[in-house]
């Protein structure tokens, strides 16, 4: 095939104590997922329709060092699980959910927080808060048959040497199998899918120099500093 420019370097991530990568297809996102988080933002908890929304696949960020985006004044951090498809499908049943999931790793959903409550008051689309350059800081994956399917884990971001956010991933309005059945409702899920599953209460914002860590239980370690 005869392409006009060079295509880019498919986006890819590294994989815990495996020297191939996982191939990245789509960057999907819930957001009121944790009923602490719900009420900071001034939400009703109680469960209802799942909020989704999406980020470009090369938003995701594997470098430590983080530029600060433009445009914004106000750059939030969003601590998150985040799960990688190994097997797709539609309308995929609960039960059959796990069997999708090839690892997992940690993430930050950075957001433009000014640029999203312009938006929210105008009823417009969050894309500009949410799917920028470099705007999902992520770690190496850790293989599902290495830690299993964790039902409870701890998510935390330090800041700074201070805990900013910090959660039981039990805690989810919306688990794992449940998240991936109703994005199966809506797209057709592939191999090489990621999934950013919510973020706890404790957002705040992220200012240039700021260092940050994140985890998830013994599973996943995300280290880095804002430029």
């Amino acid at each position: 095939m005869d392409f006009l420019f060079a295509p880019p370097v498919p986006v890819n991530l590294p994989i815990q104590g495996n020297s191939q990568r996982f191939p990245v297809h789509r960057v999907y996102c819930i957001g009121r997922n944790y009923g602490d988080h719900v009420r900071e933002m001034g939400g009703d908890a109680k469960r209802s329709s799942p909020v989704f929304f999406m980020k470009p696949a090369d938003a995701l960020w594997l470098d430590g060092a983080v530029p600060y985006p433009g445009a914004t004044g106000d750059l939030h951090h969003e601590v998150e699980m985040v799960v990688a498809l190994a097997r797709g499908g539609r309308e995929i049943a609960v039960a059959d959910a796990l069997a999708c999931v090839y690892g997992y790793g940690v993430g930050l959903d950075l957001t433009r927080r000014d640029l999203q409550n312009l938006a929210k008051a105008d009823g417009a689309p969050w894309d500009s808060a949410k799917g920028f350059d470099a705007s999902a800081p992520i770690s190496t994956l850790t293989p599902a048959s290495v830690c299993g399917h964790p039902q409870h884990a701890t998510l935390e971001l330090q800041v700074n040497g201070s805990t900013r956010q910090q959660v039981d991933i039990g805690d989810m309005i919306w688990a794992l199998p449940e998240i991936i059945h109703e994005l199966s409702r809506l797209w057709t899920l592939a191999p090489g899918d990621v999934i950013f599953t919510g973020t706890p209460a404790g957002v705040g914002p992220l200012r240039r120099g700021d260092r940050y860590r994140a985890m998830l239980g013994n599973i996943a370690t995300l280290e880095g500093h804002l430029l």
